[in-house]
């Protein structure tokens, strides 16, 4: 088995994106330098979604049919009646915009869907979508590894994108990490930064995250004590799981993209924080808001 590789995340190329990101949207020829630095670091997978304003286009524009696309479908409406043409027309607007004949992967967004009332309808439309080549491989994007159970019994899943790192390790310990990879399931993990909360200085950390300053206190401790850069440290911990195939990591700028090539090839400690959370009001970002 070997570490996983990093693949491209594509968010900040069409929308601000990231608690993080202060940069905003990443310009067209910024992308453009940024994608030809992932060639030369033999990165070849590319992760984007419907819903991430123009960066399917702002991809399909710079030229991307040498890489592996990952994309994600939107949620489906209540209004829609016929579920197959939907799913056939959003597919085919996905591919004018990415300028490619077919995508790598395609990932629902909102995988309880497949469990609904019109689960059946939408498993079938996804497997035409398959049966006509249009896509290689079908799965979901989840934000809890408690969504799968449902998922698996709706509708045959070939890979599977969900948070992980060293504060949500959900993931293996639910013991789903292990289970995908031996049923030759495809994984790819996301939020290895926590939405860049672990690479921000302890006296920068919103203090909307103030119920975990335990979490931050031991993290910056470890660091302090350890001598390793935070991106190090948080793209070394997911590398040491050989069960996962990618990782996805986003950019806001080529400078910052750089340092992150870097860092996914730097030795890994000996020991880990004890950092770990299972409080979805933390690991789970679409509950930020909340906070």
């Amino acid at each position: 088995m070997t570490a996983p590789l990093i693949a491209l995340g594509t968010a900040q190329f069409g929308m601000n994106y990231g608690i993080a990101n202060q940069s905003g949207q990443v310009s067209l020829d910024e992308v453009g330098r940024i994608l030809a630095l992932a060639r030369e670091q033999g990165i070849d997978t590319l992760d984007t979604a419907m819903d991430y304003g123009d960066s399917e286009a702002c991809l399909g524009e710079c030229g991307v049919s040498d890489f592996r696309i990952v994309t994600k479908l939107s949620a489906l409406p209540d209004e829609v009646t016929d579920v197959d043409e939907w799913v056939q027309g959003k597919v085919r607007a996905c591919l004018r915009r990415l300028r490619v004949p077919s995508v790598r992967s395609l990932l629902l967004h909102r995988p309880h869907q497949l469990s609904g009332p019109r689960g059946p309808e939408l498993a079938r439309a996804l497997q035409r979508l398959k049966a006509k080549g249009l896509v290689e491989k079908l799965g979901v994007s989840i934000y809890s590894p408690a969504e799968l159970d449902s998922v698996f019994q709706a509708c045959p899943v070939d890979l599977v994108q969900a948070p992980f790192s060293l504060v949500d390790r959900r993931l293996q310990t639910s013991g789903w990490l292990q289970k995908l990879h031996e049923t030759g399931v495809e994984v790819h993990v996301r939020s290895a930064f926590l939405q860049g909360l672990l690479l921000m200085p302890r006296d920068g950390i919103p203090g909307k995250f103030s119920p975990w300053a335990p979490t931050w206190d031991a993290w910056h401790a470890w660091l302090a004590a350890s001598g390793c850069p935070a991106v190090q440290a948080c793209l070394g911990f997911v590398r040491t799981f050989a069960q996962i195939d990618r990782i996805v990591v986003g950019v806001d700028s080529l400078d910052q993209f750089r340092q992150l090539a870097g860092a996914a090839h730097a030795a890994v400690p000996a020991k880990w924080p004890a950092i770990g959370v299972d409080d979805e009001s933390l690991v789970n970002p679409s509950k930020w808001n909340t906070l």
